[in-house]
């Protein structure tokens, strides 16, 4: 095929031939881990004297996530350098059946005999010098390292020619979407090693022009490059090459199953995009030569430019600025210090390998007027590497009070990720921060906790938390210790209450039992902080009213006691990851304080969330009902609210109050989970309380991504529709009004929302991490950027009329509920 500019190309789904690949060798020095892993061999006598261990390379397919037939291995070879295999490996599946997220993985193992001794001890063989040997013991295998690797690129172009895998010492690749062992070095930590890697890649595939003599001095420069950076660092890392199969023209992505004989858009890659010009670079350096500084100190914008700069400043935190867009805010610098929204897009257009440039900037934002939060959490993204603009982030924050920085304190933690050293600024800010009061020291020490996990920055995270240990008051210290085995106890109690066979009712008395006899201490102890609200103060479980929920994982649901006398209950789970649904009720949290700055309360219930780990939790539980439920036991919602507000005189025999409540929270998170395209939504997860609030529950699927077939825009079903009337009584009316008004005074703060989504760039959340940017964008796309207020409100009160007239998801709905039920 051929794209419009006339470059050809394949689409994936056409090729016909089995996934083709050449594993090459490894580089690096297996010496440190031979001699670690024998070490380490302690079930066999004399391990140490005559190890004999041959190397070889499990390669899988895994198509979104799923291992996709047999591992296939090579030959073995030799634990001696160089360690090379040049083996052709062919794969059962052909590239017409692969899918955007396909992985191959790389598993380099060996296998050591352990000669071992014929039933004489130790000593015997030291004080005799005999050697004898029983051979026939079996081999075992030892896995050096593995890698994974995804086979198309973002752009959804294959990859090919020869790539150079990181091997994850000691590990075995995964094939996970989210893989934890990935091949390829992030961005941030590549060095000039990895650069001149990717550039020779490009070369032999033909993408660099071949010119004979400046090759071969270009070869020897590298050659020496590479050895003078070995000797610098060491072979600390392992690296596996391998070959993919190359193709003659490019070959773009295309599911086998979504083609169909009508003509598709198929994105084809082209890698002049994203490159810079060396003329333009050649022309703006020319323009920007500092000479000129004395004149531009004058310069004022005409009326074209003002206009040209008002649309730079409207840009999201993720748009990329061009050459002429660069040049425009560096020529009239002088005159936007009184701008502060103009502050990040200036510093994205500085040339910080310019000494001089990057001089002249920096004291120019020092002069710049005070910039908003927003602004200074952009300046914390990986998108800003100066250790200098990243400290004026930190200037702003430290004006901000603890409240406000508790809203924003999980991206900070993120935000580590991108900081250039372990002992940063944002890290002793922060933690000089929470140790002076105590709701930061607990969300810090959870949010640190948590991202132990992540095998790339788990050395960072330790320091920052052991940096917090070290310095908060002994008093707070040992009640956050008392938390951490309050939550240790806990997990033991939902591990042994899940593993009850029988039903719910078991499960129930094995959780009072054991909180009545082993765990009886869990009943009384001495006053700890609340982890999902330090302001509270427990002192034990209340048996009799904890119980357990009816679920795969068991959710267990605790009545605790507080100091003032209260009691309080949560949700604790086990064996379930809480981090997406904590960053969308946070979210959920700071719109609704928006909300209510702008005077317009929606009766919200933003719950709290608190992940402890990746596989444990704990959730506010506030009595509720789910939709599903009270529709099959009233037939009507307004049925439900007559049993707790009945009012001859007012609307339907409700209360107006109840009715009102109703309609306005419908309103906010109509327009909150239109935002964060939340999706999988049914009357199961949307849960009403007594007083007319509904709100929604489980997060599992987010910006734009949903487990069922053709979603509506707006999460509105006609049952909740019906309870006000219908669409054309003067309820559903004043429904649509609170949307328009919600939806336009998040638009405003749209710049602060998009940039807390994308400090979590780096964390490893199921619906972000796949594709950062992505996700961003599409948030972007659902502020609607390109309208004013009057086009909005036009706009959304389209989205409303036709997710009210939608069919089909009427339908699914009830297939869900006939699921639910012989479930």
């Amino acid at each position: 095929m051929a794209g419009s500019n006339g470059e050809r190309f394949f689409l994936s789904s056409d090729i016909n031939l089995p996934v083709t690949l050449r594993v090459e060798s490894l580089e690096g020095d297996l010496q440190r881990y031979t001699e670690a892993t024998l070490k380490n061999a302690t079930d066999f006598a004399l391990a140490e004297h005559s190890p004999v261990p041959d190397l070889f390379v499990e390669c899988s397919l895994y198509i979104d996530g799923v291992l996709f037939g047999l591992p296939t291995k090579t030959r073995l070879a030799p634990i001696e350098k160089p360690y090379k295999w040049n083996e052709m490996i062919t794969l059962s599946a052909k590239y017409r059946d692969l899918t955007a997220t396909t992985q191959l993985t790389f598993t380099v193992r060996n296998f050591l005999f352990f000669l071992c001794s014929l039933r004489k001890s130790l000593e015997q063989w030291r004080k005799k010098s005999l050697q004898v040997w029983d051979v026939s013991y079996p081999r075992q295998e030892v896995a050096v390292g593995g890698a994974s690797f995804r086979i198309f690129s973002k752009k959804k172009e294959l990859k090919t020619g020869k790539q150079k895998l990181r091997l994850w010492r000691g590990r075995i690749a995964d094939g996970a979407v989210v893989s934890s062992t990935p091949g390829k070095v992030p961005k941030h930590e590549r060095g000039e090693l990895e650069r001149l890697d990717k550039a020779l890649n490009k070369y032999e595939r033909g993408q660099i022009e071949r010119i004979d003599w400046l090759d071969n001095l270009t070869f020897k420069a590298i050659d020496r490059i590479k050895e003078e950076e070995s000797k610098r660092i060491g072979q600390k890392n392992l690296h596996l090459v391998v070959e993919l199969l190359s193709f003659m023209h490019p070959v773009a992505f295309q599911d086998l199953v979504l083609q169909s004989p009508r003509h598709q858009l198929v994105v084809i890659p082209d890698p002049e995009v994203g490159r810079q010009n060396p003329c333009e670079n050649k022309q703006i350096k020319l323009a920007r030569h500092v000479t000129r500084g004395v004149i531009d100190h004058e310069l004022k914008p005409s009326i074209t430019d003002r206009k040209e700069i008002a649309r730079i400043l409207q840009y999201p935190p993720t748009r990329n600025l061009n050459g002429e867009e660069r040049q425009t805010l560096w020529k009239f610098r002088f005159s936007l210090t009184g701008e502060k929204r103009a502050l990040t897009k200036f510093l994205k257009c500085v040339d910080w390998s310019d000494a001089t440039e990057a001089k002249q900037a920096l004291e120019l934002m020092h002069k710049w007027t005070t910039i908003d939060i927003a602004d200074a959490l952009e300046l914390l993204s990986h998108a800003f590497e100066s250790e200098e603009v990243r400290g004026h982030a930190i200037d702003v924050l430290e004006r901000t009070g603890d409240e406000e920085l508790q809203s924003y304190l999980f991206q900070l933690v993120q935000a580590l990720r991108f900081e250039r050293s372990d002992k940063s600024r944002l890290a002793n800010f922060l933690v000089q921060r929470a140790v002076h009061n105590t709701e930061l020291a607990n969300f810090l020490r959870w949010y640190l906790n948590v991202e132990l996990a992540d095998v790339v920055y788990a050395k960072r995270f330790w320091l920052v938390l052991e940096h917090f240990n070290e310095s908060v008051a002994p008093p707070m210290a040992a009640l956050l210790h008392h938390q951490s085995e309050l939550l240790a106890k806990l997990c033991t109690i939902a591990r042994d209450v899940k593993n009850v066979r029988g039903n719910l009712q078991k499960k129930i008395d094995r959780l009072r039992e054991m909180l009545q006899g082993i765990m009886n201490e869990l009943t009384s102890f001495e006053a700890l902080p609340f982890p999902l609200d330090p302001t509270i103060m427990l002192i034990g479980i209340l048996p009799a009213e904890s119980s357990v929920f009816k679920s795969n994982l068991s959710p267990l649901r605790l009545t605790f006691r507080t100091v003032e006398g209260g009691k309080c209950r949560v949700i604790f789970k086990k064996g379930d990851d809480l981090r997406q649904d904590q960053l969308v009720i946070q979210l959920i949290t700071l719109m609704d304080k928006l909300l209510k700055s702008e005077n317009l309360d929606l009766q919200l219930t933003p719950y709290r969330v608190l992940s402890t780990s990746h596989e444990e939790g704990m959730v506010e539980f506030i009595h509720s009902t789910p939709l599903a439920q009270v529709l099959a036991e009233n037939k009507t919602i307004i049925q439900f609210f007559k049993q707790f507000h009945p009012d001859e005189e007012g609307p339907f025999g409700i209360s107006s109050p109840c009715l009102e409540t109703f309609v306005k929270s419908c309103a906010g998170y109509c327009v909150i989970t239109y935002i964060l395209g939340v999706g999988d939504r049914h009357l199961d997860n949307l849960l009403l309380q007594q007083d007319g609030r509904l709100f929604h529950v489980d997060f599992g699927f987010i910006l734009g991504r949903d487990s069922k077939p053709f979603p509506p825009p707006m999460k509105l079903c006609k049952e909740m529709v019906e309870a006000m009337g219908g669409m054309d009584s003067q309820h559903y009316s004043k429904f649509k009004m609170y949307c328009c008004e919600a939806y336009n005074i998040l638009r405003k703060s749209s710049n602060l929302i998009l940039n807390l989504l994308f400090l979590m760039s780096g964390a490893n959340l199921p619906d972000i991490s796949s594709d950062p940017e992505k996700g961003v964008l599409k948030l972007q796309e659902k502020f609607r950027l390109d309208l004013d207020d009057e086009e909005a409100v036009q706009f959304f009160q389209t989205l409303i009329n036709d997710s009210v007239s939608a069919l089909f998801p009427q339908m699914v709905e009830t297939i869900h509920r006939w699921a639910q039920y012989w479930r």
